[in-house]
């Protein structure tokens, strides 16, 4: 029982940190960079909106009340980075991260259910082994959302170092690495299947 509870957690850890399905990361680092570790509660809050979409779409799908065209959701998951790592670049030094929740995390809670939905063909194969999808399904986004804040305390502590001890300005910062995401996200998008 313990041994499977640790593999479903180590096995949403993994499907954030997986190297080869970088999108995730991605999205948290875009997310995250226009923050400080004084906005550590609205972060949090944002990324466990990001992991409720994520695993809202995997439970629809786990229960077949929703299928996707994998080749859709694979086009719309670099279209959100885009999207957030765009909207980081004509808001850099704006103040938009302090606004109202409103947009921001319905948005959040959107760009989640579709990063679920492209992983949820992988996901059902993983569920055919068990008769309890609902506990396989928390303990698999106990994992995604504890990888989630290591990467998010990674981004945090990132910032931080750059903007203390190199003296980057917060929007240049926010500028620059926008810029990098967009910059890897394009190819993605070009190769996709879906074009």
């Amino acid at each position: 029982m313990f041994d499977n509870f640790l593999f479903n957690v180590k096995y949403g850890i993994n499907h954030v940190l997986d190297i080869n399905a970088y999108d995730h990361v991605l999205f948290l680092i875009v997310l995250t960079i226009p923050y400080v570790f004084k906005n550590w509660k609205r972060v949090l809050l944002l990324v466990s909106i990001f992991t409720l979409g994520h695993t809202l779409s995997l439970v629809l799908a786990a229960y077949n009340v929703v299928t996707v065209n994998a080749q859709v959701v694979e086009f719309l998951i670099p279209i959100t980075i885009l999207i957030v790592a765009l909207y980081n670049v004509f808001t850099a030094g704006k103040g938009a991260q302090n606004e109202k929740i409103g947009i921001l995390f319905l948005t959040t809670l959107f760009f989640g259910l579709v990063h679920g939905l492209g992983f949820a063909r992988e996901f059902h194969m993983l569920l055919s082994d068990t008769d309890n999808k609902l506990v396989l399904l928390l303990e698999f986004a106990l994992g995604i959302e504890i990888a989630q804040v290591i990467i998010v305390f990674i981004v945090l502590f990132l910032s931080y170092v750059v903007q203390t001890i190199f003296r980057f300005t917060k929007r240049d910062w926010i500028m620059i690495i926008s810029a990098i995401v967009v910059g890897l996200i394009i190819p993605m998008l070009l190769n996709s299947e879906f074009l």
